[in-house]
């Protein structure tokens, strides 16, 4: 098998870049670092399709690694032949090759096993040929022996047989797959005791066609059945399916042989054929809906690491809380912990002037330029307070962020080795301050399944789930670049090249010998080869460099592109960097070269036109209805205004500042048609929208945003 031009074939794009690209990464390239600086050598692919092209290149490997095992378990058994060989050869699916190899695997024993032990396989190809010049029964008198006592025994015996070989027909297995892949239906069916189950009560007598059937409502049928509320089943017409195997087999044989042949195809339908077809169905629809779910986790994610960052600013971080307090941390501009307390405004205690009192001290102390409040339980109460405060000439922003998955950080190995001598609360609290500075650089600590922004994450393929997650982490890491002084080992780990044993090592030095001065000083690092250097340098940034090139995307093989063309413009680079009329007048056609053309020299024009620049934006508060506390002070009518928190492929979920977000069904989020959320809204965007239904026993806010 070529697997790049079956890459190829299978995706559209062009065969030299696939083949280019598998060699990159065979050589250990990474994705990130072939989808900027090496464009020329793969006709400018972009990460996702390098991603597709990695991800089919492991699936193709797989398949093709099976093909060998099973060649070579045929051969030993000496029945291999070239037609053989050649078909295994052609299939292109797991499927397709596993119903070759089925009449010649190792079986289990089956009925039709004991048949054949008892001598009947004959009589089964006797009834399946065209040589029967007689009655069945008088073909079956002479195998009337041994165990077998009597005639209804020696045709029982072949019609198993029979039954085996249909079901392990190529052609009857096609065609049953066919029929399930257009036809199929699935259904749930409550099971008894039951039924006070209100979790999935939408689903206690569901019927659909499965090629229609949602990814979520898929998934959430399959958790019900594993949660033993429902039963599924997948099915097709049973006479379509018996008409289909009828058309295979009883044309080729005796007129005679037709009543046995026939019963033999109804045993093998229902006993070995549907359900082998439903659980490979079963498993075909797992596989879509995973993939579905993952890709909405996915962009999810990329959304929410890619979130505007406030930027190096002091914070005063605010995990709220009722009886417990508000926990309170102050960070300098760089994230580092200050002070931490406790206040106490919100209800039982309601100390309200006490704790205005503290946080005013705190914020002149430590000039405190923003204030960061988590969205959990009390943050209303507790965003009421802070903007009730009497401020005197330094009044900080205020901004509530998600604080998803801020306990699981607090717990972390990297919590504790961070803050040691804290505990979960203070870690906590930090968390929620450092995802307003910059919500990437928090975000690359929490495992993101713990960040709540996909659907059904725990029941898809956890390692498809991983793979499709860490592209998308690394992804939006090097596209955003880092600063090398200050990035943490976690977030250094997702850099191209470096991977988690570099990044401790980077910090080991970094802590040891002072900042970096320069990309280069980077190899001084133990462990750290030219291999590693070459795909990292490009993402890593240095604001304080000697070097102006240091604080670009520009990677270092190509500094000398830059300085040519700075002497060719009679100036020095900072100069070239800072001239817009100098950069304008640069012909990029002249320093065109065997390795370096035009895409990789207008990436490096443009960046020099933005150094430095952070891709994300800058960061903006929302200013939710004062008047809503509580999903019980919500009403039909309203309008109020909220943020989108999670995008799922049935609608977008909006925080309207209090415990429960809202529901906007994809039917409600466009005046237009739309086919997913995604073509509406994007995560963090803040929208107005009015509330259609509010379901108190269910804790469920319907929502819309037609027509505002």
């Amino acid at each position: 098998m070529n697997i790049a031009a079956t890459i190829a074939s299978t995706t559209g794009l062009p065969v030299r870049g696939v083949t280019t690209a598998l060699e990159l990464m065979s050589d250990g390239a990474t994705i990130p670092f072939i989808s900027r600086y090496r464009k020329e050598a793969t006709g400018s692919l972009d990460d996702m399709q390098l991603f597709e092209i990695q991800q089919l290149n492991i699936r193709l490997t797989e398949l093709q690694k099976r093909k060998e095992t099973i060649v070579t378990t045929i051969e030993e058994s000496g029945r291999m032949t070239d037609d053989l060989r050649r078909r295994i050869d052609e299939a292109s699916t797991m499927s397709q090759l596993e119903d070759i190899y089925l009449p010649y695997r190792p079986r289990r024993r089956t009925r039709a096993t004991t048949a054949r032990e008892r001598g009947l396989e004959p009589l089964a190809r006797i009834l399946m040929g065209r040589g029967l010049d007689t009655t069945p029964a008088e073909a079956a008198r002479r195998f009337v022996k041994g165990e077998v006592t009597d005639i209804t025994q020696a045709l029982e015996g072949a019609r198993d047989i029979i039954a085996e070989w249909v079901s392990e027909s190529e052609a009857a297995r096609r065609q049953v797959r066919n029929l399930f892949e257009r036809t199929a239906t699935i259904s749930a069916t409550l099971i008894k005791g039951k039924e006070d189950d209100l979790q999935y009560r939408d689903y206690h007598s569901y019927s659909g066609d499965l090629r229609r059937c949602p990814s979520h409502r898929y998934l959430a049928m399959r958790r019900a059945e594993e949660d033993g509320v429902l039963r599924i089943s997948i099915d097709v017409d049973r006479d379509s399916a018996i008409d289909r195997l009828n058309r295979i087999f009883l044309n080729r044989i005796q007129p005679q042989a037709a009543d046995i042949v026939a019963d033999a195809i109804i045993d093998s339908y229902k006993r070995l054929l549907k359900p082998s077809i439903e659980n490979e169905r079963a498993s075909d629809a797992k596989e879509r809906a995973d993939k579905e779910a993952i890709d909405i986790f996915s962009d999810n994610l990329r959304q929410l690491l890619m979130a505007a960052p406030l930027g190096h600013k002091r914070v005063m971080g605010i995990d709220p809380g009722f009886r417990t307090g508000c926990k309170v941390v102050c960070l300098d501009a760089q994230g580092n912990l200050n002070h931490h307390t406790v206040i106490y405004p919100t209800a039982p205690r309601n100390d309200t002037d006490g704790a205005a009192r503290i946080v005013k001290q705190l914020v002149d102390r430590y000039k405190i330029e923003a204030i960061s409040i988590g969205n959990g339980t009390a943050s209303r109460e507790t965003e009421r307070f802070f903007k009730g405060i009497r401020w005197g000439e330094t009044v900080p922003a205020i901004h509530v962020v998600n604080e998803a998955g801020a306990s699981v950080y607090s717990a972390s190995e990297a919590a504790r080795r961070e803050f040691p001598d804290e505990d979960v609360t203070v870690r906590g609290a930090v968390s929620i301050a450092r995802r307003l500075i910059d919500p990437m650089a928090e975000l690359v600590k929490i495992d993101p399944k713990s960040i709540g922004v996909g659907q059904y994450q725990h029941d898809v393929d956890q390692s498809a789930l991983k793979a499709s997650l860490d592209h998308t982490v690394e992804s939006c890491v090097n596209s955003v670049g880092i600063n090398l002084n200050t990035a943490s080992a976690e977030l250094l780990s997702y850099i191209s090249g470096i991977g988690p044993k570099l990044a401790e090592a980077i910090v080991d030095y970094r802590s040891a010998n002072g900042p970096f001065k320069s990309r280069a000083d980077l190899m001084n690092v133990p462990r750290l080869g030219k291999k590693a250097y070459t795909l990292a340098a490009g993402f890593l940034r240095l604001p304080e460099s000697d070097n102006p090139l240091d604080n670009t995307a520009v990677h270092p093989e190509s500094y000398h592109i830059v300085e040519l063309m700075a002497k060719d413009r009679g100036c020095s680079v900072a100069e070239l960097i800072k001239s817009p009329e100098l950069r304008e007048k640069t012909d990029l056609r002249r320093y065109v070269t065997e390795n370096t053309g035009l895409p990789t020299l207008t990436d490096i024009m443009g960046e020099l036109s933005k150094p430095g620049r952070d891709p994300r934006g800058e960061a903006r508060g929302i200013e939710f209805d004062d008047t809503i506390s509580d999903i019980s002070d919500l009403k039909a009518g309203m309008i109020l205004p909220g943020v989108v928190n999670n995008i799922t492929a049935f609608g977008a979920f909006v925080d309207l500042g209090i415990h429960h977000s809202g529901l906007v069904h994809l039917s409600m989020l466009s005046d237009r048609y739309i086919s997913h959320p995604s073509q509406a809204v994007r995560l963090g965007q803040h929208v107005r929208v009015k509330v259609m239904d509010v379901d108190l026993n269910r804790n469920r806010i319907s929502l819309s945003m037609k027509g505002i």
